[in-house]
């Protein structure tokens, strides 16, 4: 073997990002059945074909030129350090970890739920908590084995999830007409939207291990190009198939694919196959999403910004183990949530690390005009500004809507802010502590 072949071993090449990243951002189309069931087939397609235009295809353009420009273990941390200082680069880092808590705690719950199917039972209570616990654990251990390792199970998995949802729609275009579909009384848009975002967002989770892909200038623009379609089109063609069928939307309800399929004279083998894609899509997603995560930290702590112990990586797989386990034990401690909880406080915070990452692409613009962008966002700065518009207004939606949203005896907004300011706080008690230091390039 020679050195460039054994330089490419365990390296994630594209259909396995592809996969990935599919993981990353969807998972399935588990997660839409509310945007159906408060918005109608009309309102919930229209949400999820204005959507991915105003939030995931400006996303992707920005992570495109960033990951090819900076193909750096990191990924969005080391976009903002080297644009903005280590400041706002430590608050993307901190925004990100934070809202990692609670969007990792989405995947277990969600597990539990389509396991709940099979045996109530064995779901309930502390039960279900345990089980989701075993799952984090056992993704940490497969996390520790590389990200090759990783993104490949994340392709198979993918292919496995959204093998069910195929049969299903080509059941219901051959069966149209069943039922009579029911005028929604009221629709909620902007739940909608902000359910739509959850389901659209994650983009930028991938560029973390960008070390660790073959040649990421090419492959990052055109695995993030695939996966927009993919995700798109496996969101909307299940619901508009079903919507053929003229079941009543009013009968869409979380965790409803299985129902949906025996109310439209699906097979209990294809009901009982979106189960199994349900907990399928819940860990696989959770399984990839902690390859993307634990390397945050790890990178962080190279650069003295975290206890340098996080930087400890497996011998044989490079993986940061250290930060895996770490990572694993801060997920658990928030299974309790609900998941509205959940996706309001996972939204506010991660769309405000997004919005620093759209920052630092236009002050990479203005600071480092001769960097080598592979891919460029069409349109100078007036591009890269453009760009970062519709997702700042969605997020203010985001905003609106955490001001309603109560968590104990303050609101998912107050508490979003809380987090926010601590992380201003960590950062100078860090540096008071003498654990920042100068080891990363970039304007201070």
């Amino acid at each position: 073997m020679t050195s460039a072949q054994k330089a490419r071993v365990g390296k994630v090449r594209l259909w396995p990002l592809v996969g990935a990243i599919y993981l990353m951002v969807a998972g399935g189309p588990f997660g839409l059945e509310d945007i159906v069931g408060s918005s109608g087939y009309r309102g919930a397609i229209l949400i999820l074909l204005i959507t991915p235009l105003i939030w995931s295809l400006p996303t992707a353009l920005m992570v495109s030129e960033l990951s090819s420009a900076i193909p750096e273990d990191g990924g969005y941390y080391r976009w903002v350090t080297r644009g903005m200082g280590r400041f706002w680069g430590f608050q993307e880092g901190w925004l990100s970890l934070t809202g990692s808590i609670f969007d990792m705690a989405i995947y277990p719950t969600l597990f539990v739920s389509y396991l709940s199917r099979f045996s109530p039972g064995l779901a309930a209570g502390w039960r279900g908590i345990l089980i989701g616990v075993i799952l984090i654990g056992v993704c940490a251990v497969w996390n520790v084995m590389g990200a090759g390792a990783v993104s490949r199970s994340s392709l198979a998995m993918t292919l496995l999830l959204l093998a069910p949802f195929a049969i299903l729609a080509v059941f219901a275009i051959l069966n149209p007409g069943h039922g009579t579909s029911a005028t929604v009384p009221k629709v909620d848009m902007l739940a909608g939207i902000l359910v739509a975002m959850w389901n659209y967002m994650g983009w930028d989770n991938a560029t973390t291990i960008a070390g660790e892909v073959e040649n990421p200038q090419r492959t990052y623009p055109l695995a993030m190009a695939i996966g927009v379609v993919l995700v798109a089109l496996t969101y909307i063609l299940p619901i508009g198939a079903v919507a053929l069928t003229g079941l009543d939307s009013n009968r869409w309800t979380t965790g409803g694919w299985p129902d949906v399929a025996r109310a439209i004279g699906g097979s209990a083998g294809l009901a009982l196959a979106l189960i199994v894609a349900g907990m399928i899509g819940a860990a696989g997603t959770l399984n990839a999403l902690t390859m993307a995560y634990s390397r945050l930290p790890a990178v962080m702590a190279e650069d003295r910004l975290l206890p340098p112990v996080l930087t400890k990586r497996h011998s044989r797989t490079n993986a940061p183990w250290v930060a895996i386990v770490s990572c694993a034990a801060a997920w658990a401690f928030c299974l309790g949530l609900s998941f509205s909880k959940l996706v309001m406080l996972d939204v506010l915070l991660t769309g405000l690390s997004i919005l620093l990452e759209f920052a630092a692409l236009i002050a990479l613009r203005r600071r480092e005009p001769e960097l080598t962008r592979p891919y460029r966002v069409p349109g100078g700065m007036a591009g890269a500004i453009g760009i970062a518009l519709p997702p700042l207004a969605l997020l203010v939606l985001a905003v609106i809507r955490n001001d309603a949203e109560p968590v104990g005896p303050i609101n998912a907004l107050q508490l979003g802010c809380l987090i926010v300011l601590a992380g201003v706080g960590c950062y100078f008690l860090a540096e008071r502590r003498g654990e920042v230091g100068s080891t990363t390039a970039g304007p201070g």
